[in-house]
């Protein structure tokens, strides 16, 4: 998810200019019966594999994410619009980005291939929109695509001839090259290129010769550059090509510059010349070329960490390296101790209507300036819009923050700032962290938090407590080598007293803050981590000796503060491995309710010994409890699921699931990958859901006001 693993600290930057920008209220939906939905303002989080400029239309700018769907860009107010957002839960793997192609004579017209893995049903699928991304219609060529897998940062696999819009080609990672001559309508694979394909990676890049009509590059990973002169009827490969390219550009001379795990290469008169910046790292990824200088070219070296940028003025024959000055709009992107600039650079794109100015895409989101001449350069990141994190767990206490969030990658947030501007910092106090992956609190006294997670990269796991709502934070005393921590739940009572699920292996149990820790018996090993989605552990809200674990059909309880379990009931039916969770509700001791996705929701008030199914709910994949309404003392309930008589969607109740009223939104159904839910207790009506590369959404009342930031 998001970029790579093993990112350090040691980015080298000339000069660090911290300005902050308000961020006006995000793009909202309008849901039924009065709801509005928006995201929260976090700002990016994840990877920007693409930036696509159009040659003829100013402004029309589109972004390619791995695992958050493509965006566009609004230049009016500097933001960038979501165009992918109607795919439904059952669409859920078009989220995943794996090209784009506008049409160069038709600024109206764009394609995208959307598929995050090969291995989920539906596959991976070619979608055109003849409106600039507000409408898509989907084409008739299906195939397997990873989005989210290798070389996701390179490439450019699906090309629009420029000499005749009715042709197009792309470069599938598993079945090979294909083409359509009628814009889209049919395909047919293309069998001419005997090339051997790398498994997973296949042809990673298609380029048209702008100035000769008929010529074809592809990049063909792992066996270098071929080429087409009769527009993809026949292919050859050239001799002396890089083996291992990654991304391709050709100036308006006609010479074609190469990237690659080797280095810089071009390729002119049939030759081909080792242009690599001396003495430096020899794998490079990002290129580009001024469509108004055939002798002006940018490179970025191909690491996760530490990315050197570098331009030539004279078609390589030297280079000079640019140093950063940066001009942060989010202030949690301004970190000394984890700078957050050109990790893992991807793209880099000469903007062809305003000179000197270039736009630049990374692990985190999207830069620009508008001098790349100067040096150091002045990059300023505009990520209004661009919400793509992945949420583990959410919490909206009844005191302190809005909203508490868990997140991969950018480890998560103290939300001090409401809904509609981004957060102060990320959840510091701890050595750093990438990924939150579970977060409680005490429900007697909501100032006690506790979160756990840590550095997949070194398999470097802890937790940490807060006593101020989660705003500073403390590092466990002591946590057991080698174990994964992957949820916790905090006594209604006792706020050191906490159990935690681990990955494969026994839960723990703390009953001094973290400063010690038992086996937990009575429970089997967790699920294997970290990308788990589940909530299978809970604390009872009023017994504060009381804990309830889900798992596999079986629930379990604990009334001896989570020393030892025992099973006490048996007859649910199995969860959906992706979807399924466990929750008890605030004032009724022993309410527990079970979601199991296209099993149901299931409520029990004798703390799980029985549990009965709620027959309204055809499916349960998220549920959530919230405030209740003015003169009531029960809870809102919250339901991403199916409910009878009404269909898929977002609903609430307020009468503990036995009438429901739909709230969702059919122009955003939050189709990408829900996998958390969470109700406030400080305002009824405010519901929140997290997603695996959309951010996280909530939805309010239409005339509602959303709380304030705290002072």
């Amino acid at each position: 998810m998001g970029i790579l693993a093993g990112c350090g600290n040691d980015i080298q930057q000339s000069e660090t200019i911290t300005t902050i920008t308000p961020v006006s209220a995000m793009p909202s939906s309008v849901g039924e019966n009065g709801y509005r939905w928006a995201n929260v303002s976090i700002g990016g989080g994840s990877f920007v594999t693409g930036i696509y400029i159009h040659p003829k239309q100013k402004d029309l700018v589109y972004l390619r994410t791995d695992i958050g769907g493509f965006y566009r860009w609004n230049a009016a107010n500097k933001s960038w619009i979501p165009i992918t957002d109607s795919f439904t839960q059952a669409q859920q793997t078009y989220y995943g980005g794996e090209a784009l192609a506008f049409d160069p004579n038709n600024p109206n017209i764009v394609y995208i291939a959307a598929g995050k893995y090969s291995a989920w049903q539906p596959k991976g699928a070619i979608f055109k929109s003849s409106d600039r991304g507000q409408t898509w219609q989907k084409l008739n060529l299906d195939l397997g695509m990873d989005s989210n897998d290798d070389h996701r940062w390179a490439g450019m696999r699906l090309a629009v001839n420029p000499h005749n819009s009715n042709i197009i080609f792309f470069g599938s990672r598993h079945d090979g090259l294909w083409k359509s001559q009628d814009a889209g309508k049919t395909w047919t694979k293309v069998t001419s290129l005997s090339a051997k394909l790398t498994p997973k990676i296949g042809v990673l890049g298609i380029l048209f010769e702008r100035q000769k009509p008929g010529l074809i590059y592809a990049n063909v990973f792992g066996d270098g550059i071929y080429k087409s002169t009769d527009t993809g009827v026949t292919w050859s490969k050239i001799e002396g090509s890089p083996n291992q390219p990654q991304r391709m550009a050709i100036n308006n001379n006609g010479t074609l510059y190469v990237t690659a795990k080797s280095g810089v290469s071009k390729y002119a008169n049939g030759v081909w010349t080792n242009i690599t910046p001396s003495g430096k790292e020899t794998f490079f990824n990002a290129l580009a070329i001024n469509p108004k200088n055939p002798n002006e070219i940018i490179v970025a070296s191909g690491q996760s960490v530490n990315t050197k940028i570098y331009q030539s003025s004279d078609a390589g024959k030297s280079w000079t390296e640019k140093k950063a000055s940066l001009q942060h709009t989010v202030p949690w992107w301004y970190d000394p101790t984890h700078p957050m600039f050109s990790i893992w650079t991807s793209a880099i794109e000469f903007d062809p209507h305003v000179p000197g100015k270039v736009w630049l895409t990374d692990g985190f989101g999207i830069w620009q300036t508008n001098n790349f001449n100067a040096n150091p350069v002045t990059w300023t990141n505009y990520q209004q819009g661009h919400e793509e994190v992945v949420s583990f767990a959410l919490a909206a206490p009844a005191k302190g923050p809005v909203l508490l969030s868990a997140l991969a990658d950018v480890v998560g947030f103290y939300h001090d700032k409401g809904l509609n501007n981004y957060p102060s910092q990320r959840f510091h106090g701890t050595p750093e962290w990438r990924d939150t992956l579970g977060l409680a609190y005490s429900q007697n006294n909501p100032q006690r938090v506790v979160r756990v997670g840590g550095a997949r990269w070194n398999s470097t796991f802890t937790g940490a407590t807060s006593t101020d709502g989660g705003k500073t934070w403390q590092k466990f005393p002591s946590f057991p080598a080698n174990t994964m921590p992957l949820r916790v739940a905090v006594s209604a009572t006792d706020p050191n007293l906490f159990v935690i699920i681990t990955s494969k292996a026994q839960p723990l149990r703390t009953t001094d803050g973290g400063a010690s820790w038992n086996k937990v018996s009575g429970l089997p090993d967790g699920p294997e981590g970290p990308w788990f989605w589940n909530h299978p552990l809970a604390a009872d809200k009023v017994d504060g000796n009381t804990f309830y674990y889900y798992r596999e059909g079986k629930a379990y309880r604990s009334t001896d503060r989570g020393s030892s379990f025992s099973l006490v009931n048996s007859s649910l039916p199995h969860g959906q491995w992706n979807s399924y969770a466990i929750k008890t509700v605030p004032g009724f001791k022993n309410e527990v309710w079970v979601s199991l996705d296209k099993n149901g929701l299931f409520r029990s008030t004798d703390g799980g010994t029985t549990f009965t199914k709620l027959p309204s709910v055809e499916r349960a994949s998220l549920f959530a409890f919230g405030k209740p309404p003015q003169g009531s003392n029960i809870p809102a309930l919250y339901l991403y699921g199916k409910v009878t008589g009404i269909g898929d969607g977002i609903f609430r109740s307020l009468d503990r699931g036995q009438t429901w009223v739909s709230i969702g939104s059919r122009e955003n159904p939050i189709g990408n990958e829900p996998n958390t839910m969470e109700g406030s207790w400080q305002q009824f009506g405010l519901v929140f859901i997290g997603t695996n590369g959309r951010g996280i959404f909530y939805g309010v009342p239409q005339n509602a006001k959303t709380l304030a930031p705290i002072p």
